[in-house]
């Protein structure tokens, strides 16, 4: 398989999506509450020109099985 920028952001995101996913599926355990809470990261650029406007919101929620999830892809993708 060749590796390529794409395969390498497809297992970045799919590794954040499942580290997600475990990390909400634990959310009842409170034992493993420090790896399932969770930090929001916000960015809304916006401007006004005269022939157009735009407002753009992006929140990346980050927690630590999700960190956990990415290291896995990039180990994953190493080994292809």
């Amino acid at each position: 398989m060749k590796k390529n920028k794409g395969m390498l952001i497809l297992f970045l995101l799919l590794g954040w999506l499942t580290g997600s996913w475990l990390a909400k599926a634990l959310l009842p355990v409170k034992a493993l509450s420090f790896l399932t809470s969770s930090t929001s990261i916000k960015w809304s650029p916006q401007a006004d020109f005269d022939i157009i406007r735009y407002d753009i919101n992006l929140e990346l929620k980050v927690c630590l099985l999700s960190l956990l999830g990415i290291i896995a892809a990039v180990w994953l993708y190493r080994r292809l």
